[in-house]
């Protein structure tokens, strides 16, 4: 396929943070400025920097020494989704309103060929939505709960995992030194991939994910066998969008302005609360929160991210757009954005990662 001549490239960072980010822009940049002497525009602030006009030209020396800086150099946000921008009255109120025709008019006042969208779930459904109006995408999947569809793997994943499985190493000390049931609470608001990778390389005695509704008398039959057994310790580690067969996921709080306004958070105190009252034993809970999604990127996502940038950056020059660059295999490759959004990649209850997990005596709280 014949290359075309992009001349103006924007890139725009959405939703929330993770390690790669830096490396998917430093790899976009670095290719359309070396390969078709582009020029790059950075959206400052992800969409709400789109909406409100916010942008700067990056420069080759603004990207260099990038690919192991965690965060985003362009910041982003998870609060500027053009079809549902909040918008605050002089009352104090909130109102949603419709505002992407402003990025529309940013994107041609700008002159743009092409944007490059990183994000998750998120930033592709809204540019899928953008791209019906007439807009050049290409989304870069970026998310530390690997569920979006239509990629073996999100970048930024990899790190996440990576805080939470050292997490659990250095609460195996302390657990069994004092004797007590240590519950780790990590990200994962409807789907469970971390939970599970993290409790699975960590050594969990007990998982719980969104996707496997538990029972409490199978949480509390599980420690206590191991105490029995003269394990006088336990690991729990849980999602926080995991709930229990006979209740609900645990909000922590309402924010209006997001697309989701519930935010989660506090499934780990519950868990911990119930296991203290229930069982007797001395139970204690950490929550990761951000934790997962500060420092460096491994070297795997770095690599990920790298050829992230670049397929995204080739498929710009060749006109292929309303596409998401995905990992399949051990190549890039691409799925369409309506493909990549279709559905949410949960956790099968009968993965193979389950099946290792049962088979090495790991709880999952639903037998």
């Amino acid at each position: 396929m014949t290359e075309l001549k992009i001349k103006r490239v924007g890139i725009v960072t959405g939703g929330g943070d993770c390690p790669g980010l830096n490396a998917v822009i430093r790899a976009v940049a670095k290719a359309a400025m070396d390969w078709h002497d582009a020029t790059v525009i950075g959206i400052e602030d992800g969409f709400e920097g789109f909406v409100e006009g916010r942008m700067h030209e990056i420069s080759n020396k603004e990207v260099s020494g990038i690919l192991s800086q965690g965060g985003t150099i362009l910041g982003t946000s998870n609060k500027g989704d053009p079809f549902h921008y909040p918008e605050e009255k002089l009352d104090g109120s909130i109102q949603i309103v419709d505002e992407s025709e402003r990025v529309v008019r940013n994107y041609r006042r700008w002159s743009l060929d092409a944007i490059i969208a990183i994000g998750g779930d998120g930033t592709m459904h809204i540019s899928e939505q953008l791209s019906s109006l007439g807009l050049n995408i290409v989304g870069v999947p970026k998310t530390i709960d690997n569920d979006l569809a239509g990629t073996d793997l999100t970048f930024g994943h990899d790190s996440a995992l990576f805080v939470a499985t050292e997490a659990i190493d250095r609460l195996h000390t302390t657990a069994s030194s004092h004797h007590r049931i240590m519950v780790i609470e990590v990200m994962g608001r409807y789907a469970g991939w971390i939970a599970l990778g993290a409790g699975l390389a960590g050594g969990a005695d007990v998982i719980l994910i969104p996707e496997i509704p538990f029972k409490w008398e199978s949480i509390h039959k599980k420690v206590k066998e191991r105490s029995l057994r003269g394990k006088r310790f336990s690991i729990v580690c849980v999602a926080e969008g995991a709930k229990p067969a006979d209740g609900e996921i645990v909000v922590k709080a309402i924010d209006q302005k997001q697309t989701d306004a519930r935010r989660l958070g506090g499934i780990g105190e519950v868990v911990a609360n119930r296991i203290k009252e229930d069982t007797g034993l001395e139970t204690r809970v950490t929550v990761l929160g951000h934790l997962q999604r500060g420092g460096s990127p491994t070297p795997f996502d770095r690599n990920l991210s790298t050829k992230f940038g670049f397929k995204a950056c080739e498929l710009a020059s060749k006109g292929i757009f309303g596409v998401m660059v995905a990992l399949q295999g051990n190549t890039i490759r691409y799925v369409s954005l309506k493909e990549a959004t279709a559905k949410q990649k949960l956790v099968p209850p009968n993965c193979q990662e389950i099946q290792a997990a049962r088979a090495v005596g790991t709880s999952f709280g639903d037998e």
